[in-house]
């Protein structure tokens, strides 16, 4: 029986680049404030993983009060949470993310994070789909103050 997930996360923006999204880091004049290096697209599937396996939430495996995750690779912490998942008998099957945001434009950046996202996750790239969208200038995204992400995860028994 395959089960699913769904992660959320947002971030500000921050004056000083780069930005990272999916593992990709993009010229920008602004980053992603976070007690990691703020990987919003990380952080949502890792939540998205997690909740599909019923294993708690990345807060709980990598709090923010743990100096040790100061500036962490959000990619890591993804493949940390695979790992967890895989321990528990499961293999992810595929992943959808929503990216919203005014800037950047997602779109050139996204084959480059589904193929880095599809490695940390043991799929192919075309099990994980990436989509961008503007919030119409509508609240804190809107103005562009930064970015928030939803995503879901579907895994199965190995």
């Amino acid at each position: 029986m395959t089960r699913s997930g769904l992660g959320y996360d947002s971030h500000r923006f921050e004056p000083g680049g780069p930005l990272i999204l999916g593992g990709v880091r993009i010229e920008s004049d602004v980053h992603l404030h976070g007690h990691s290096d703020g990987d919003a697209i990380a952080h949502a599937l890792t939540d998205a993983i997690l909740g599909a396996a019923a294993l708690g939430d990345i807060g709980a495996m990598f709090p923010d009060t743990d100096p040790l995750n100061r500036g962490r690779d959000s990619m890591t912490m993804l493949a940390a949470a695979v790992a967890r998942v895989h321990d528990a008998g499961f293999d992810v099957q595929q992943v959808d993310v929503v990216v919203i945001a005014e800037t950047p434009k997602i779109a050139k950046h996204r084959e480059e994070m589904r193929r880095h996202i599809a490695d940390v996750l043991r799929v192919r790239a075309e099990d994980v789909s990436i989509k961008g969208k503007t919030n119409e200038g509508m609240g804190f995204v809107g103005r562009g103050e930064g970015i928030a992400c939803i995503a879901t995860a579907t895994i199965a028994p190995r």
